[in-house]
């Protein structure tokens, strides 16, 4: 499993996301997941980049991106990422002349973990952490990055949305949410996988 969080952009001087992603590093995941860490630029190019890379030197089961929303202020699974409406300029002043991440690409991509799954399940687990559902990541890098590594991976993606720190959530309690999130994403996926195998196998 991979986690990426983002650095710094904008008003945000310190990423909440890489914040809440190093805390989880902290807590670590049950035993037999091997998690790799890394801090995304706010860069298109970057992005566009980086994502093949790492999906070829560790061949994840899951990526899950982290991101920080100004507006957020609940921990927010996001469902699906989008192709077309790019035209925030990233820390380079630069945006996509297509405004789209995948010329030719499909208007959108679902993540095939069921966020509606993972979210009532977190919520079960009476954390002192609200975690919410959303279908659109906000047509900047967040969803730009989703897109790219949703098309990447046929799916095998999920993004995390957080507010910034302290409104209202510390980092600990941003990193003890996104172990449990990602615990039931895995989760999620494995028994996917099962029923896959099994409708083979018949």
């Amino acid at each position: 499993s991979s986690l990426a969080g983002f650095g710094p952009f904008g008003e945000h001087a310190v990423n909440a996301s890489w914040i809440a992603v190093q805390e989880l590093e902290k807590l670590g995941l049950r035993d037999d997941v091997d998690l790799h860490v890394y801090e995304v630029p706010v860069e298109y190019q970057t992005v566009q980049r980086l994502i093949p890379a790492l999906w070829k030197k560790h061949s994840p089961q899951l990526v899950v991106h982290v991101g920080v929303s100004g507006m957020a202020t609940t921990v927010t699974l996001e469902k699906c990422g989008h192709n077309v409406g790019y035209k925030g300029l990233d820390n380079c002043r630069f945006c996509p002349g297509s405004q789209c991440c995948v010329e030719g690409g499909p208007e959108s991509i679902d993540s095939i973990i069921d966020m509606d799954t993972v979210c009532r399940r977190v919520s079960a687990l009476g954390l002192d952490v609200t975690v919410t559902i959303s279908k659109d990541a906000g047509r900047y890098l967040c969803d730009f990055t989703y897109y790219t590594s949703l098309y990447q991976s046929r799916g095998r993606s999920a993004f995390v949305h957080v507010p910034p720190l302290g409104k209202p959530y510390s980092a600990e309690q941003l990193g003890r949410a996104l172990q449990a999130i990602i615990e039931e994403m895995l989760d999620v996926l494995e028994h996917s996988e099962d029923k896959i195998n099994c409708q083979h196998e018949h």
